[in-house]
């Protein structure tokens, strides 16, 4: 709309008016203008500015959301599914999941293991899924009763579930693959941490493989891990290098552990104040048989007011140096000081790993009451026992022939919350049979397979080589049938059954294990078990029944193939018979017997209606004569099917045209 000329110069009038930035006033006005009269009006002010957030977000949030709904995805930038699943932070340990995730560690703590490892797998398809954390807390309760099929499991399920695992999940696998003496299957788990995981190892990661492979008396391994760390860029760690001069003690390398040391000094760049290495040091002067200097660095590290500073782990190296160099009464008296000094929180110098030296060193000196009363007693400073600390007591008995004791402490587990494991049971079955109890020892096994336990092959071929060296041929046979389908059966555990039924003279039981074998077809009958059974039976002067049984399991299997062959081939035709009943068959049909079938029903038409016909023309002629012989051309062409018209689609099928 065009302007009038008054309003165009009023409007050229404003635009020529200077323009006056706004002027505002000092600071210190506006200070006293935002004070408030007394505490209790800011409080107030404050908590109406927090209700009025918790009703209307920020600005800048709601900008930021209107920018991310603005910006457009670009169709390409899909994410890739092949690409590793990064783990869940501890940010969504909150509401239903952390209630979850506390009512699972209250059945941890109710040693109640079973109930909380099927809840996990449960709730994994609840609209409640448990976190990685959950999980941990789980596999690590039964880490610590040595229940590592059922950690595998659960962590095989989590994995399957989508559950991405954390470096502590990690961490827990390669403990259970170190204490089962899978190093190598550990370290295949490390590379394949290195290479795929979207996280680096932690320090706790080499403690765990340098500790394993020293356990398992791979040294050397041990210290390429240690170099390994080094090169990726880790500190040098005090406790790899503890782990590292213990198992050079144990190797009896004692210039071995003076050049770790010396190392580790020159990594920290002076002297090592940490007294984790002290009893490291010790046992190598007492390899190289200077027990002063071992004893001066002893009392250096335990006065009051050392620079040596020392946990729990470092007084547990000291009392096993004391221990295993005839120190043991100064062993003694360190121990009682630990407990003196062991306050938690606040300081911690008492652990379980304590009770296990003292233990040992009291089976050393040969006081067992007393290693018994000691390990018992640790519920006083808050520790609990597990089950390999019971198994190494329990052993310590057995090895010095003190079996009842042995069986009253596996009694005492419940005590503390523990449940015997096949090494338990292991370890009292071969006792037994040193000590001519074979009854006791068969009762041992059959109570880990009445507990669902799962004994390996080893301790089953234990137990029937001891039943049948006393002659317990039946109660061997009766166990080898029991456990042939719980193991899987080697050729030498089928030879020693082979040639103990053999020996006793039972071949009728030997060629039924021969046929059950066969039948079975997972091991077969090579030729050692072959001459074991011939030698058997050429003893009683049936040698050939063997080649028999042979060739009879070998027509059976032939004609339950054919069988079965028949029976396919009844089932194929059987479903193309119903198929074909359902649908049309011109689908199925043959196409000559179809057009067999077409020209036979209207050639049978055809005659019909050509009999009619002739039937008419004589019922015709009977009343009139005929007039003319385009009548009979006509009658001709209807008989023979012609038309009038010339039309030829009304030909006989099969007449040529």
């Amino acid at each position: 709309m065009a302007l009038s000329k008054p309003s165009f110069l009023l409007h050229l009038k404003s635009l020529t008016k200077p323009f006056h930035r706004p002027h505002f006033p000092p600071p210190f006005l506006s200070f006293r203008l935002l004070s408030f009269a007394s505490p209790e009006e800011a409080a107030a002010e404050r908590r109406s500015r927090k209700r009025r957030l918790r009703m209307e977000p920020p600005l800048n949030s709601l900008r930021h959301q209107q920018q991310q709904q603005r910006v457009p995805q670009s169709p390409n930038s899909k994410q890739n599914p092949n690409a590793p699943k990064l783990p869940e932070t501890v940010s969504v340990l909150t509401g239903n999941r952390l209630n979850l995730h506390n009512r699972i560690l209250t059945l941890i703590r109710e040693n109640d293991l079973d109930e909380a490892a099927l809840y996990t797998r449960h709730s994994v398809y609840s609209n409640c899924r448990p976190t990685i954390f959950t999980c941990n807390a789980v596999m690590a309760a039964l880490l610590r009763q040595s229940r590592y099929a059922d950690l595998l499991s659960l962590h095989r399920f989590i994995t399957q579930a989508g559950i991405a695992g954390n470096i502590v999940t990690h961490n827990l696998l390669l403990t259970a693959y170190c204490e089962c003496k899978k190093t190598d299957i550990a370290l295949e788990h490390y590379k394949q941490l290195i290479n795929d995981a979207p996280f680096n190892p932690s320090p706790t990661t080499y403690r765990i493989l340098v500790r394993g492979h020293v356990d398992n008396n791979k040294v050397e391994r041990a210290i390429e891990l240690k170099d390994e760390m080094l090169s990726k860029g880790f500190a040098a760690d005090l406790i790899v290098y503890s782990y590292l001069m213990n198992g050079c003690a144990k190797d009896k390398n004692a210039g071995k552990i003076f050049e770790l040391y010396d190392e580790l000094k020159l990594k920290l760049g002076g002297d090592v104040t940490d007294g984790i290495v002290v009893g490291g040091l010790m046992k190598g002067y007492f390899l190289k048989g200077l027990e002063e200097k071992a004893m001066e660095l002893y009392v250096e590290a335990t006065r009051d007011n050392s620079r040596i500073k020392l946990g729990d782990i470092a007084y547990n190296y000291i009392l096993d140096a004391l221990c295993k160099n005839g120190k043991f009464e100064e062993a003694l008296r360190l121990f009682d000081r630990m407990k003196e000094e062991h306050n938690p929180p606040r300081r911690l110098t008492v652990n379980l790993g304590s009770y296990n030296v003292m233990a040992n060193g009291y089976c050393t000196e040969g006081r067992f009451n007393e290693a018994v009363e000691v390990f018992m007693s640790m519920g006083e400073k808050r520790c609990s026992p597990d089950i390999v600390s019971f198994n190494n007591l329990i052993e310590q008995l057995c090895i010095h022939g003190l079996l009842p004791d042995a069986e009253e402490l596996c009694g005492r587990m419940n005590e503390k919350g523990v449940t015997p494991d096949e090494v338990s049971y292991g370890l009292l079955m071969d006792t037994c049979f040193k000590e001519n109890r074979p009854d006791d020892a068969a009762s041992y096994f059959r109570k880990m397979v009445d507990e669902k336990l799962r004994p390996n092959l080893a301790v089953y071929n234990r137990l029937v080589d001891g039943l049948v060296k006393v002659g317990k041929v039946d109660e061997a046979k009766s166990f080898f049938d029991l456990m042939v389908k719980k193991l899987k059966m080697d050729y030498a555990s089928y030879e020693f059954m082979f040639k103990a039924l053999c020996d006793a003279g039972k071949l009728d039981e030997v060629l039924k294990m021969v046929g059950d074998m066969l039948d079975d077809g997972s091991v077969d009958l090579n030729e050692d078990m072959q001459e074991i059974i011939k030698d058997g039976l050429r003893k009683e002067g049936r040698e050939e029944e063997l080649g028999k049984l042979i060739e009879q399991k070998e027509r059976e299997k032939e004609e339950a193939k054919r069988r079965e062959a028949e029976e396919a081939e009844k089932a194929k035709a059987s479903a193309r018979a119903a198929v074909a009943s359902l649908l049309p068959s011109k689908l199925f049909g043959n196409k000559d017997d179809e057009k067999e079938s077409t020209t036979s029903s209207r050639s049978a038409t055809d005659n019909a209606s050509a009999n009619e016909v002739q039937a008419g023309r004589g019922d015709a002629t009977a009343e009139a004569p005929v007039e003319s012989g385009s009548a009979n051309a006509m009658t001709t062409e209807a008989v023979v099917g012609g038309s009038p018209t010339g039309n030829a689609d009304n030909r006989i099928v099969g007449e040529p045209e």
